[in-house]
Order: structure tokens, then sequence, then C-alpha cells
């Protein structure tokens, strides 16, 4: 026990045993995790309570996390400057003439949006707005409505810029720019795997499809969205390129949205900035709180050394990449249920990690399939966060959209399946880009 006067098991009892007494009793996860950490810091003679505000202030105190809220305002800016409806005039001729033409368009502008965001709650909230009502109207069942609004929008943690790639990549120092390029693959296949259910639900229960758009409609479709396309390929080569960091990625993405939107659409005034900026101050405070927490959570799990205690028996185990790979999956999808994806990857991530080295397995590779799965997170409940973000959007209950949900993950797990058997869905494009990334 090293002198403590709390043993790593009743260390263990004391903090997850605190969180998830508290999650029962509705108190927000960041608020929940801080809570937890009081009762060891109290108890411990060698600690005191100004270590949670201590260790708090050094996970914020990071270049890295300065990335979160300038993607978030980027974001922002584009969705009030106008750029938002010219993706869906691109989407609508791109795949308009598929069945179930509307959801269709809501997945392709998903893929869009998560290239320009990183965040599937900012995603869910705005595309539920455009899309559920409008789907309502043209004769989709609401339930299916609300879960491919949901589904779709994790696409935005996934594919490249994702917070979640940001936090992963600076709490457990892996190339970032490896997982913007590792996430590019995996990201389309979901993509794609979620466009042929939305087929499947539209050809068996009948719903609207549009008329072809002219190749003339596609270009000047593609025209006058051209300049919001380039986002992705700015912040994802300049960071391949070695000219800017994430970070600094995030700044100049930020001005190149004001200058779309001020300058090339002019669609942006004093009121829309405002809303802007108040809008990312309130998401980047919930995500940074919660990063500040589950740090100061996950310091006191390495005090007590309890993650040594959680995974000698798995290291026992011997398993292989792939058994491993599953392993790491299933833990991920199930705490994914329960916690918000940035303190999972803190607190979880980390324990998983000496796993995933002594398996064989990359640390990109190891990320993806992390990230991956505590996406699913996102539309699984309790938790659910872009599906009760749709839900509420569209004034429906969980229960009543669940089936479809389920329905619509299931050929998603396959991607995930995919992912572990075959490492280089993740790796293929770092390794062709920029090998330097994968050393």
């Amino acid at each position: 026990m090293g002198g403590n006067v709390i043993d790593p098991g009743t260390a263990a009892w004391m903090l997850f045993g605190g969180f998830f007494g508290l999650l029962a009793l509705r108190v927000p996860v960041a608020v929940a995790l801080g809570l937890a950490c009081l009762p060891p810091l109290l108890i411990e003679p060698r600690l005191w309570p100004m270590i949670l505000v201590q260790e708090t202030f050094n996970a914020y105190n990071s270049f890295i996390l300065l990335a979160v809220p300038f993607f978030l305002l980027a974001a922002n800016l584009m969705t009030i400057g106008g750029i938002t409806e010219r993706l869906i005039r691109l989407s609508r001729a791109m795949v308009g003439h598929l069945p179930g033409s509307l959801a269709q368009i809501n997945v392709v502008l998903s893929i869009f949006f998560a290239g320009i965001s990183g965040s599937s709650t900012a995603d869910a909230a705005s595309q539920g707005k455009l899309f559920i009502e409008a789907q309502r109207r043209e004769g989709y069942d609401v339930s299916f409505s609300v879960a491919i609004t949901a589904v779709s929008a994790v696409l935005a943690a996934i594919i490249p810029p994702s917070i979640m790639m940001i936090v992963w990549g600076g709490v457990l120092t892996v190339s970032i720019g490896g997982l913007f390029l590792a996430g590019v693959v995996p990201g389309l296949l979901l993509g794609l795997v979620q466009m042929a259910t939305v087929h499947a639900y539209a050809k068996a229960r009948g719903y609207p499809t549009y008329g072809k758009a002219s190749w003339g409609e596609f270009g000047s479709a593609l025209f006058v969205s051209l300049p919001a396309l380039m986002t992705p390929f700015i912040i994802i080569g300049g960071k391949i390129f070695g000219w800017f960091t994430a970070t600094e990625a995030a700044c100049i993405a930020v001005l190149y949205a004001m200058i779309l939107s001020v300058i090339v659409y002019r669609e942006m005034n004093m009121k829309g900035l405002w809303t802007a900026f108040s809008e990312t101050g309130r998401f980047a405070a919930i995500t940074l709180f919660c990063v500040g927490t589950a740090s100061a959570f996950g310091w006191l799990l390495a005090f007590y050394k309890i993650p040594d205690a959680l995974l000698s028996g798995v290291s026992a185990w011997e398993m292989g990449p792939i058994l491993t790979g599953f392993f790491i999956a299933g833990v991920f999808l199930v705490v994914g249920c329960f916690l918000d994806a940035i303190p999972a990857i803190i607190i979880v991530g980390t324990i998983l990690q000496p796993v995933a080295e002594a398996a064989g397995m990359h640390p990109i590779h190891f990320a993806m399939v992390g990230i991956v799965s505590l996406a699913f997170g996102l539309v699984t409940p309790p938790y659910g966060l872009c599906l009760l973000i749709s839900c509420a959007v569209a004034g429906v209950r969980v229960m009543d959209v669940l089936k479809d949900t389920c329905i619509m993950l299931l050929p998603m797990l396959g991607v995930l399946a995919l992912l572990i058997l075959w490492p280089d869905v993740a790796l293929f494009l770092p390794r062709m880009l920029e090998p330097d990334f994968l050393k």
C-alpha cells in the first residue's frame, strides 16, 4: 500500500461507487467525477482537498486542449454563416436520387459537417432542427428520423478534426496528425453502412425519393460549397505537412470560417457573431470541465495503483492483438453507455493502454478502436447524449426510438469488427501519406 491508509480495493470502491452513486442521483458527469474524489482526499493523511483543484488546473494547462474551443467556434461560425445550407444543396445533388432521399442527405451532410466541427453533440443539435421535422412532413416514421439523425451525428467523433482525437492524443501522447488520417477510412465506412441502412429502410417502408440532379445542378452546388469543403483539407493538410500544430490548425479554421462567413458568403452579422461565441463558450466549458475533473479522478487512480490491480488478472490471459482489440472494444462499448467519451478516454484509456502495448497493438490502432467504440456510447442509453438531444428536438421518448437505433448500430458494429481484425483500415492512410506518424 506504500504507507497509504486506504488500500487500492477500498479506494476503487470509494471512487467508482461514489461516482456511479452520484450519477444515479442525476448529478452531472463532470461534477460527479469531482465529488467522488473528495472522500479519499479527506481521509488519506498524505493528501488534501486542494489536490482536486491542482490536478484540474494541470489538465487545463495544455496547449493542445486549446484546439477544442477553437474547433467548436469554427463550426459555429460556419453554421451561422450560411455554410450548412450550401452543404445541404450539395448533398441533395449528390444523393437526392437514392431511396430515402432526405435521410440520405442527412447522412452525407453529417459526413461534411464532421470534417468541420469535430463535435457530435453540435451535429446532433443542428441536424435535428433541420431534418427531423422535415422528414416527418415527408412521411418518414418519427423513430426512424430521430435514430438516423442521432446515429449519423457520431461521425463527427471519428472523421477528423475530432475533439475526441485531440483529447486522446494529448492525454495518451499519440500523434494527432496520425489520428486525423486514421479516422478518415473508418469514418467513411461508417457513413456508407448508414446510407445502406437508409436504403434498406426506404425500400421496406416506401420512403420518398427525389429526382436525380443534373450535372449542371451538381456543378453549381459544388462550386458554392467548395470554399467550405476546403476546411478539412486545410486543417488535415496543414497538420500532415507540418505547417502548424493541432491548436494552430484550429485557429486557422476560425480565421477561415470568419472569412467565408463575413466576406465570401456575407451572411454573418454582429448578432450571429455573438451567438457563435456564446454557444462556443457554453459547449467548451462543459467539455473542458469534464477534462479537468476526469484528470483529477485519474490521478487518484494512479496514486492508489488501481489500474495495476485491475489489470493484473487481464495480463495473465495473454491475449493476442485481435482478442485484445475485441476486449478493449467491449470495455469501451460498456463504459460509453454510462460515461462521457472524454472522461472515458482519460480514465479508461490510460488503464487499457498497457494492455494494448503488451498485445502489440499500434498506439494509433488502439486509439481508433477506442474512439469508434466510444462513439457508439453517444447513442446508447442511459447516457447516449446524441440520442437524448435528437429525442428532445423531436419531443419523443428514448424508448420510442430505441428499436430503430439498435438496428442501425448493427452494421456499424461490423465496421468496428473489421477495424479490429484488419488494422490497416486505420493505418493505411497514415502509412501511405506520412509514415513518420506511425513511429
